[in-house]
């Protein structure tokens, strides 16, 4: 008897584990749609994602009421359809250059496509996309300005945004400068237009954006001496490689199918200037 009961209790420990096992292959196959985290899964799970973009750069990234506008925003659009999320499931936020990394580190930003440079410090914090868009910083004037170039700078000031890299270059590279910062180029350039500053600086098609505007049409000039390479990144969560190599790969997607030169087309491109190359070769390594 102690055999038989043996012998049953063995066989319905075997089927219990042949049934956990099954049980366990259909969870782990249920798992593996869902062990995507970072953006990958949320776009995944969620199908809604929160974009960080500029909110006072005409051109790039500008909000009027509650729509917001630019070719960082085309971009951003780009990147959340190539993981699976609408344009209605966007949520857009606006940052500006202080707050950006802040944001990807308190979670309150998914991704942030901001006119947002990469390099080496903020690469300590943040995952970088990208680039898709190399800018260069220049100086914006008035139009009967003696400005001719960073070299021209001297006790000259020079209006840039708290945090960013323009306002970091002028501190270490030209010191001569007076440096006045804001947390907007919205504010330097109203300061440009008021006279209480005499350049502001920062990437040249930033500037090429606030120069087209209707209220500033032949009041201002970009010197077009650019004297920097920026390239523009999209900004994640440090520890998502995974979802910087998904980044990247709809970067590249974009890059042959028409939708970067649409995005520009729509956006920058209605100022004359032709659609630049996406150039793939440059992508980060995603770590």
């Amino acid at each position: 008897m102690r055999i038989t009961r043996l012998a049953a209790t063995f066989g319905a420990l075997t089927m219990a584990l042949a049934v956990a096992a099954c049980g366990g292959g259909d969870g782990d196959d249920a798992g593996s749609g869902n062990t995507a985290s970072g953006i990958v899964g949320k776009a995944q799970n969620d199908k809604k994602l929160v974009i960080g973009v500029k909110a006072d750069q005409p051109g790039l990234g500008l909000q009027t009421g509650s729509e917001y506008t630019g070719f960082d925003v085309e971009i951003g659009k780009i990147i959340a359809k190539g993981l699976g999320v609408e344009e209605s499931g966007i949520e857009w936020k606006t940052t500006v250059s202080a707050n950006r990394e802040p944001y990807i580190q308190q979670n309150q930003v998914d991704l942030v496509v901001a006119t947002y440079t990469i390099n080496d410090e903020r690469k300590q914090k943040v995952n970088f996309g990208g680039p898709y868009f190399i800018a260069g910083q220049d100086l914006l004037v008035p139009v009967n300005s003696t400005i001719t170039g960073p070299e021209s700078l001297a006790g000259k000031k020079v209006c840039s945004v708290s945090g960013s890299t323009p306002a970091k270059r002028i501190q270490t590279d030209y010191k001569d400068a007076q440096l006045q910062q804001f947390d907007s180029y919205s504010k330097c350039v109203t300061a440009l237009a008021g006279g209480q500053v005499d350049a502001v600086t920062t990437d040249d098609i930033i500037l090429a954006g606030y120069a087209a505007q209707e209220q500033y049409a032949g009041k201002f000039k970009v010197v077009g001496k650019p004297f920097s390479e920026e390239p523009y990144g999209i900004g994640l969560a440090k520890a998502d490689t995974e979802g910087c190599n998904k980044v990247n790969e709809i970067l590249k997607t974009a890059a042959t199918d028409g939708s970067y030169k649409k995005a520009w087309d729509d956006t920058l491109g209605k100022s004359g200037t032709a659609a630049p190359e996406l150039d793939v070769t440059k992508l980060t390594n995603c770590s």
